[in-house]
């Protein structure tokens, strides 16, 4: 289930919804026992990092096509919203294969992000020679401030605005990029990983009584965001519920399921130290212009600069969705993430992830501000902490 799915049916754990999520699959119970559980130690003065990012999207869905720049043959790779790392080796792939039709020996990547660095490495292996541009590697960009779960249709586009066939576009993007992450399974540093993760709604409070938002937000009028889960369902694992007697958690329901998650800087690290002994080359750029590009002097470009693409290449459908990340420091027994009011939580190699989506699906939308919000992130690790009263202490 995309982060989307899983949020919503967080909220109504108890209806229909979940009711759907966790239906029964034929020889197996759609109810299931769960393991005992590390404790989180959902403190605030655990907090190790809060980072800031702007995911570019673009109601129409990610931008994966061509245009010509005097000689030079531009493929665009961008606007993939909430799904950048999930969607980039499917959507690099779209976009290699444009880059490739005239069987360039050389190819130039602008971007060195989950989407420039994914497509550098599949023009290397269709046999060119790549050197990206950009200001950072990967550790300083924004595809570094990511969740890091494996979310192909967050926010990926509209359901009135997305191009004709997307939905086919998408599904092929989001197989083939499982079928990429794959690969990077079991690798030193573990730069992939499957974990469980946990859905728990809490009891309803008496009327009258406070709703318990972790944080406040700005109402907006809500969007329709595509949903496209049901077109991989045979990849995706179901939700099943876990009983009460059996559950870690007291609450009113609980259901478990799994999720692939990212251990970004490992994965960072292994995508750009398998660029290097391919022979790739790095140079550092700041690109304000498309003539600063074609003064390159390349044939063949791909441009995967997510939301600078707005300023770059003038493209106003690009829309900022604001997205902070808290770290809390590691704990290495703890493999599971959740959702809890609102509060996801991822538990990566690099820090216990936790973020907040008090305002649902419009959560940052439009929103330019990429200044940490240290008492956001301490309301969300503080409503984490409600689910682990034994371990406020420790």
């Amino acid at each position: 289930m995309s982060r989307r799915g899983l949020l919503q049916a967080s909220s109504v754990l108890g209806g229909g919804m979940l009711a759907a999520a966790c239906s029964q699959v034929p020889g197996r119970s759609s109810f299931e026992a769960a393991p005992s559980l590390v404790p989180i130690r959902a403190r605030t003065d655990r907090i190790i990092d809060i980072a800031v990012c702007l995911r570019p999207f673009r109601p129409a869905g990610p931008r994966v096509d061509t245009e010509r720049l005097g000689d030079m043959l531009i493929v665009h790779n961008y606007g993939h919203g909430g799904s950048g790392w999930s969607l980039s080796w499917g959507s690099s792939a779209r976009a290699v294969r444009l880059a490739m039709q005239g069987s360039p020996t050389e190819v130039a990547v602008i971007g060195c992000g989950a989407l420039g660095l994914t497509s550098a490495t599949l023009a290397q292996r269709a046999g060119a020679r790549v050197t990206i541009y950009a200001r950072d590697q990967l550790p300083l960009t924004t595809s570094a401030r990511a969740t890091g779960e494996w979310t192909p249709d967050s926010r990926v586009a509209l359901a009135d605005k997305a191009d004709a066939g997307f939905g086919t576009v998408w599904e092929d993007m989001a197989r083939t990029a499982f079928k990429t992450h794959r690969d990077y399974l079991g690798l030193p540093g573990t730069p992939v990983e499957w974990v469980d993760q946990y859905s728990v709604t809490p009891p309803a409070p008496p009327a009258g009584a406070d709703s318990g938002a972790s944080s406040p937000s700005v109402a907006r009028p809500a969007l329709d965001f595509v949903s496209y889960r049901r077109r991989i369902a045979d990849i995706t694992p179901i939700w099943r519920r876990v009983p009460a007697e059996a559950s870690p958690f007291t609450a009113a329901s609980v259901a478990r399921s799994e999720i692939m998650i990212f251990n970004i800087p490992d994965y960072g690290r292994t995508l750009l130290n398998d660029f290097f002994i391919a022979g790739g080359q790095f140079r550092r750029a700041e690109f304000t212009s498309p003539s600063q590009i074609a003064a390159l002097g390349k044939k063949v470009v791909i441009n995967c600069t997510g939301y600078g693409a707005r300023a770059l290449w003038r493209d106003e459908t690009l829309v900022p969705v604001r997205g902070q990340i808290a770290r809390l420091i590691p704990q290495p027994d703890v493999r599971y993430g959740l959702v809890y009011r609102h509060i996801l939580t991822v538990p990566r190699r690099d820090g216990i992830v936790v973020q907040s989506f008090a305002g649902g699906e419009m959560e940052g939308y439009d929103v330019t501000d990429e200044t940490p919000d240290r008492a956001e992130a301490e309301r969300a690790v503080g409503t984490l902490a409600e689910l682990f009263p034994s371990a406020r202490s420790s």
